[in-house]
Order: structure tokens, then C-alpha cells, then sequence
């Protein structure tokens, strides 16, 4: 199961990053492969400064060997060996009018001293951060994650759309960090699902990506935008940074696993701004986004 996943991961990467410079017509990614002294090692594929996208990786890695301690006390265990993969990306355009995207799907075994496979599952997800709200991206984001979902289980879009609301959540600000999408974790075989299962699933899901976003980028990359929605972007951006600095488990993973810290972090954005106390101007495009962060909308 681990050679096949890893195998579509790479064969994701490809596809994502080509499509994605198509659309820029001017970056290209910049590639850098890497080796962990534990075991494993990936390839991290960063976009800068084009036409469309100001800032972008796409990052595939394996990393393998002795759990650290931290996670053998998170696991419960005494002594453990583990394997996990995944691609996981993100996407700050330049204009304002298009949002922000995260996605991630990966896989986990953890065994044995005996080397045997002890437990395993896969997870992932992906989720949309807009700076001006227009409802028919959302309605459409959130079409393409119910679709991928409905072709596997009725319940798995309502569920897993319900904890990524609850997951993406700057519980210090008291609001979203998006508008969510799907969040999944700890997907193992069970009566009704077999890792088969779980595998078809998760890349369904990650298949459905481009289709869920490009055609947003495409419609908004090209309206005009004026300088103060510039600074609102790079103040939500902010936001963006403190949830995946205080709040976010891929990046405390990779941390606490000796993750190469470039690709940890190449999640963050360029230009940020922290504006002492900001508030929106009454009854502006920009309240109006922060009053729909504080409560989760059912999109479709």
C-alpha cells in the first residue's frame, strides 16, 4: 500500500504543478530533492513571484524510521518504527479576489519490533481561504469535495466537511481560517471499508482537486483590485500564519519527526501584515467576510 500511494503522489505532483504554471504563463517551480538523516527524504517543488501565483509549493516526502518520543507518547506506545508519506501543498495568488488553497493527503503505517504493520490509515483533505467572498466559488468548491465524497459514502462529505470547519478554526480569534472544505484523519480499515477502500477514496478526492480550484483561480485572477484590498489580504494572511504556527498538526509532525523545515514552512505567505486592533470598515465586503468566518455555512 505504501509503494502504491507514494507512487500517485508523484504522478499528482506532476499533474498539479504543470497545470498550475500553465495558468501563471510565467513562473515555473523551482525543485529540490532531500534526504532525511533518519530515513527518507522528498521533493519539494516551490512557485514564486509569477503572474498569478505570488507564492506556492507543492511538496511530496517519505519519512521513515524510529517514532520520536513525542509521538510515541501521543501513539501510546513504548518503542515503535513508522512510515508516513503524503503530498501536501499550498497556493497564495497575488490578486486578492482569488483565494488562498491547502490541500494534503497522506499515509501512515506504524510496526512492530518485528517489522510486522501494527496499525495504519490514511488522511488528507483540502480547504479554501478567501479574502473577498463571492458565494458562487464557495458553492462550487464545496460541489466538487460533496461529489468526490458521494461516489464513496453518503455521510463522508457532511462528516468530514463538519471537521474541517471544526479543525481550521483560530480558536484564539474565535473564526475560521476559510470557508473549509473536507478534513479527514485516521482513516483505517474497518466493517464497511477496507485500506482498498480508504486508498480509492483519498485519491478520488485528491483527483478532484484541480477541479475545484482551478476554475476559480481562472474566473478571478484577472479582475482589478485596488491597494487597501491588497493590505486586507496580506492582514487575513496573517490569520494564516498564526493557525499553522500555533494550530496546525502537519506542522508540529514535522517538527517533532526532524522534517526538513524549508518545506514545513514554505506554507507561509511573503507579504504578511499584523495592524494593531484592525477592524473593517462598517457594513463593507470585508466585515461582511469576517461575520460568515464565525459561523460554519452549509455551502451545498
Amino acid at each position: 500500500m505504501k509503494d502504491k500511494f507514494y507512487i500517485y503522489i508523484q504522478n499528482l505532483q506532476n499533474t498539479i504543478t504543470g497545470k498550475l504554471e500553465a495558468i501563471d504563463g510565467k513562473a515555473k517551480f523551482q525543485e529540490d530533492l532531500w534526504e532525511r538523516p533518519e530515513g527518507g527524504g522528498g521533493r519539494t517543488r516551490v512557485i514564486e513571484n509569477g503572474n498569478v501565483f505570488e507564492k506556492g509549493g507543492v511538496n511530496i516526502s517519505t519519512v521513515h524510521g524510529e517514532l520520536p518520543k513525542t509521538m510515541r507518547q501521543h501513539f501510546g506506545v513504548e518503542e515503535a518504527n513508522f512510515f508516513a508519506c503524503g503530498l501536501s501543498l499550498v497556493l497564495h495568488p497575488k490578486n486578492p479576489m482569488v483565494p488562498t488553497v491547502h490541500a494534503n493527503w497522506r499515509y501512515f503505517e506504524m510496526y512492530d519490533g518485528d517489522g510486522n504493520i501494527v496499525d495504519q490509515w490514511f488522511g488528507g483533505g483540502q480547504d479554501l481561504t478567501p479574502y473577498y467572498l463571492f458565494e458562487e466559488d464557495a458553492k462550487h468548491f464545496h460541489t466538487v469535495c460533496k461529489t468526490a465524497c458521494d461516489k464513496h459514502h453518503k455521510d463522508f462529505y457532511p462528516k468530514y466537511k463538519a471537521r474541517c470547519d471544526e479543525y481550521f478554526h483560530n480558536a484564539h480569534r474565535n473564526e475560521a481560517r476559510g470557508i473549509g472544505g473536507l478534513f479527514f484523519d485516521y482513516c483505517k480499515a474497518n466493517e464497511d471499508m477496507s485500506m482498498e477502500d480508504w486508498y480509492n477514496f483519498v485519491t478520488e478526492v485528491g483527483d478532484s482537486f484541480l477541479d475545484a480550484y482551478v476554475p476559480i483561480v481562472e474566473k478571478r485572477k484577472d479582475l482589478e483590485y485596488t491597494k487597501a484590498q491588497r493590505d486586507w489580504q496580506e492582514i487575513r494572511r496573517g490569520r494564516y500564519v498564526e493557525f499553522n504556527l500555533v494550530h496546525d498538526k502537519g506542522t508540529l509532525f514535522g517538527l517533532k519527526t526532524n522534517g526538513r523545515i524549508e518545506s514545513i514552512l514554505m506554507s507561509l505567505p511573503p507579504h504578511v501584515q499584523w495592524v494593531y486592533d484592525h477592524h473593517p470598515e462598517a457594513g463593507s465586503e470585508e466585515e461582511r467576510l469576517l461575520k460568515i468566518l464565525k459561523n460554519p455555512i452549509k455551502w451545498v
